[in-house]
């Protein structure tokens, strides 16, 4: 056996360029680049290995550890997990810095590879700088925090150990039914240390994406209760777009005359002009989507987790007699609340179902309630997105602006508070890929990040990111690696002066405005924060409007310019689309002193009864 003598960091840096991955018959690197953000837990071992193999494999400094987690989680959502990237931090708070970014990852089932360094393996000049220490167990360090949002964790305290580890780790980040991040803790002495590894660890493979097909039987059960439903939906999730599977399911709804609807992760699956695409369900749905759910008998559930948003808290699906198929890759998932279980993937599912069926089709009075219904819905949306004179707009009619002002080559990018409501009910998505909203962890902060991440996947696109001012503070720093790195991005920051969203919700709950809205916090004085200069301190191009005219103006403008744009437009806190929509789970207090508060929980208690759990 022939070996190579290389250093634990060297044999990553290596073995991670010879990985690749095969998509529509190009053979690309799966790994596109490392971010890294050096300290004395990485920069003599990972920093000098990436050095040696930057012509292969690119590596990209960041400003923040979680915001280059988070750039690197949406590069992967936006290449339908088939290309990922890496991030490497020392050890403390660059490492725990990234937790975050890892249980966002969990939670949307994206493949992210993790290398924050760790301790010293050998323990000889313990404690060293930023290290935890457990008075109880000398094994623990500040990166078990990895452990629970991670798919796959660990420890690399010998130079050989890395061998079964990163193969270990390649087959999760690969795999679509355990998809997820993976977290090798790589200690800082042992990344300098040599060994002498088998050249063939480092020959170059090929990946390929399985698509498991569906049980036979499993599919037999499925066909018999889908050609005995009269009023059949579908709920269109993330995997459709992972699987590849749009344009598929496009197919199977016409052929079989089903209503689709779409949850965050799966919204753009359909054009949203397509006559059988009712939009939006949920929490956060259309008039069409959600009727169609109280009334429908079986729902195909396609590539989703089927999350309280999606299902209104259980209380949507009104029709006693409901069925639900879960075609999902992951049988955690298929199974939820008692669904027939299609275990597969989405496009060969979909595919085999079609067969199946061969002519059945679902009754046209159906999807004609939908279609009247979406019109209905589409009537009211265009009247909340419509350019107004206020002082304040409404998030709705920025969303309008911004939409006026998109083409096909646009992508919008949003994340957390109220946005990711308004977008998902009222942004008409015409392409696949083209709506990117992470709202499996609604984590604050992931827009900016999450936008270059987006444009470093699709550079010919024009990114467009969408954030309200809580967010923007809580994590702006990529604007300038997005500068750095000259990818350009429009940012959008809707100023409401707080976070409007929770206090909107806090208001719902029968409470007083408190500690949300800057003006209803324990304080001296009100901050002027000007978002157009602290933009421009980053290397933005930066400007404030304050109509609706003048933003589509300067969105206009910001598609000529030549590095990230930053647009900030004072809202209105208090209104949000009171169109669509559906109760959401929030748990009132049971007993208060404010009779406000009381009357919100007897409201409460009355919608609980229509919540079906296990029936």
């Amino acid at each position: 056996m022939k070996t190579i003598r290389l250093t634990m960091a060297q044999a990553v840096a290596r073995f991670l360029s010879a990985q690749k991955i095969e998509i529509d018959n190009k053979v690309e690197p799966i790994f596109s680049g490392v971010w890294a953000i050096f300290g004395h837990g990485n920069v003599a071992g990972m920093g000098e290995a990436l050095y040696q193999v930057r012509d292969k494999l690119p590596t990209y400094r960041a400003h923040n550890e979680q915001g280059m987690a988070h750039a690197a989680i949406a590069y992967a959502k936006s290449s339908q997990r088939h290309r990922m990237m890496a991030c490497t931090t020392s050890i403390g708070p660059g490492a725990t810095n990234m937790v975050t970014a890892a249980a966002l990852a969990h939670v949307n089932r994206l493949p992210l590879l993790l290398l924050p360094g760790d301790v010293f393996a050998n323990r000889n000049p313990d404690p060293v700088l930023q290290q935890i220490e457990d008075f109880s167990d000398g094994t623990i360090s500040a990166n078990d925090c990895f452990k629970p949002v991670s798919r796959y964790f660990d420890r690399i305290t010998r130079p050989e150990q890395i061998i079964p580890a990163l193969n270990r780790a390649m087959n999760v980040l690969t795999d679509p039914a355990d998809c997820g991040p993976v977290t090798l803790s790589l200690c800082q002495d042992t990344q300098a240390e040599a060994y002498d590894y088998p050249e063939s660890f480092f020959d170059e493979k090929i990946w390929h994406i399985r698509r498991p097909a569906s049980d036979p039987k499993e599919l037999e059960i499925a066909i018999a209760a889908l050609k005995e439903a009269k009023k059949p939906l579908i709920i269109a999730g993330g995997g459709v777009h992972y699987s590849q599977a749009c344009d598929t399911l496009q197919f199977f709804a016409k052929q079989h005359n089903i209503p689709v609807t779409e949850t965050q992760g799966g919204k753009s699956a359909l054009p949203h002009d397509h006559p059988l695409n009712m939009g939006a369900i949920g929490v956060t749905g259309t008039f069409a989507a959600n009727k169609l759910a109280e009334e429908t008998d079986l729902i195909l559930a396609v590539g989703t987790r089927l999350q309280d948003f999606t299902t209104g808290s259980w209380a949507l699906f009104k029709n006693p007699d409901r069925q639900f198929i879960g075609i999902n890759v992951q049988n955690f998932d298929a199974t939820k609340h008692r669904s027939l279980p299609l275990v597969g993937d989405a496009k060969s599912t979909l595919r085999q179902l079609s067969a199946k069926l061969e002519d059945w089709k679902a009754p046209d009075e159906w999807a004609t309630l939908g279609q009247n219904a979406y019109q209905s819905w589409l009537d009211a949306a265009n009247k909340v997105t419509a350019p107004t004179l206020d002082l304040y707009p409404s998030d709705a009619q920025v969303i309008g602006a911004v939409q006026r002002q998109s083409t096909e080559n646009s992508i919008v990018v949003c994340a957390a508070g109220g946005l990711p409501g308004e977008l998902h009910k009222l942004w008409q998505a015409s392409m696949p890929g083209s709506y990117h909203v992470e709202y499996g962890y609604s984590c604050m902060g992931y827009e900016i990040a999450g936008g270059l991440g987006v444009k470093i996947a699709n550079p010919e696109k024009e990114v467009v990111i969408m954030v309200g001012d809580g967010s923007y503070l809580m994590m702006n720093s990529e604007i300038a690696t997005s500068v750095l790195l000259g990818q350009k991005l429009t940012i959008v920051v809707l100023d409401n002066r707080g976070y409007g969203c929770i206090n909107r919700l806090q208001r719902g709950t029968g409470n007083h405005s408190f500690n949300n809205l800057l003006e209803h916090t324990n304080h001296q004085s009100l901050p002027t924060i000007n978002f157009k200069t602290h933009a421009e301190s980053l290397g933005a191009i930066a400007s404030k409007v304050g109509t609706i005219d003048e933003l589509e103006a300067a969105l206009e403008q910001a598609q000529s310019n030549d590095k990230t744009t930053v647009i900030v437009i004072d809202t209105d806190p208090l209104e949000s689309t009171e169109a669509g929509g559906h109760w959401w789970d929030v748990a009132v207090p049971e007993v208060s002193a404010d009779k406000n508060v009381n009357s919100a929980r007897k409201n409460y208690e009355t919608a609980l009864k229509q919540q079906r759990i296990g029936d």
